[in-house]
């Protein structure tokens, strides 16, 4: 089959990479624009187009796809099916009429749970012990099409979503070709998704990651996780501000002081009251340092029982 492929960041990657090894031809890549990083703010190709470009594949970058030249372009391409993950935009009813077989996308939950753009952190911050891959036939709707193929995956109690990202990656190759393989042979039932069971992974933004102290410890243990590598959880200590990159549920017992009051800090810890239970803060990150154990930075830095964290303005 004509297969054009739609897809943007490192989570896209290997379901790029699974379609050029298969028996289809990738036939074009549509993926979103460069984009300025770094503190001298250079456009940096998305990971996407860089690998298609490596394998020759002619690449189309919009600024907008509901345009007419956008829909010409994809059609010059003479696509039988559409494959997508992760390119970061709702497709419109012209797109998704254009390939005959129908737009494929791969979503990093086992819907209906997490539909939207974060699956993966918000299965982490939720606690969940279970994840996995979820393909579908799209509609116009947030992740709302007929499921095709489902996969779980576990959660370990370490992960991170920077750890669990690239082992759902990796399923959602696999599980991409074993559709579209399917698909062909017609040995597949699309199944309506149990709208009574969804649940939402919004987009995060920056300020997601101030941490709340009056939520319980393992709450916030979940959240540092889920928000590991972006946007990373943080809180202040006074005006200097604390990234928190390991922290878990203390195994203390617990303790009347206000939320976000340090009740011990030593070399294995920075315990902090929460709003039920205790913190401990294992790794710690302040503005032009690099990530470090809480025993290398209070080697540098004084912290005493007592004293208060929480936001800037506190």
């Amino acid at each position: 089959m004509r297969i054009v492929f739609m897809g943007t960041p490192e989570f896209a990657v290997p379901s790029l990479e699974a379609l050029l090894r298969s028996d289809d031809q990738v036939v074009g890549v549509v993926s979103q624009p460069d984009r300025p990083k770094g503190r001298g703010h250079q456009l940096v190709a998305p990971p996407v187009r860089l690998v298609a470009e490596r394998a020759g594949i002619p690449v189309l970058q919009p600024l907008k796809i509901r345009t007419p030249e956008f829909l010409q372009a994809l059609s010059v391409w003479q696509p039988d099916l559409i494959a997508v993950a992760a390119y970061g935009r709702i497709l419109h009813t012209p797109i998704l009429r254009l390939p005959p077989m129908g737009c494929v996308n791969v979503h990093g939950s086992l819907l209906p749970k997490y539909r939207g753009a974060a699956p993966v952190q918000w299965s982490v911050i939720n606690g969940e012990t279970e994840t996995g891959i979820t393909t579908m036939l799209m509609d116009e709707g947030m992740d709302t099409g007929p499921m095709l193929l489902q996969e779980s995956l576990e959660i370990s109690p370490d992960d991170t979503a920077g750890t669990l990202a690239p082992r759902l990656a990796e399923l959602g190759g696999r599980l991409l070709v074993d559709t579209i393989t399917q698909l062909k042979a017609g040995t597949l039932m699309p199944k309506r998704q149990d709208d009574g069971q969804t649940t939402m992974a919004p987009l995060l933004k920056k300020e997601d990651g101030l941490i709340d102290w009056t939520m319980n410890a393992t709450a916030l243990a979940n959240r540092v996780r889920g928000l590991s590598p972006w946007p990373g959880a943080y809180t202040f200590f006074g005006e200097e501000r604390w990234n928190i990159w390991k922290a878990v549920s203390s195994s203390v017992g617990a303790t009347t002081d206000k939320p976000g009051t340090i009740v011990a800090a030593n070399k294995q810890a920075i315990v902090v009251a929460t709003g039920k239970g205790l913190l401990d803060i294992r790794e710690i990150q302040t503005a032009n340092s690099k990530r470090m154990s809480v025993g290398q930075f209070l080697a540098g830095h004084r912290v005493a029982s007592g004293e208060q964290l929480g936001s800037s303005a506190a």
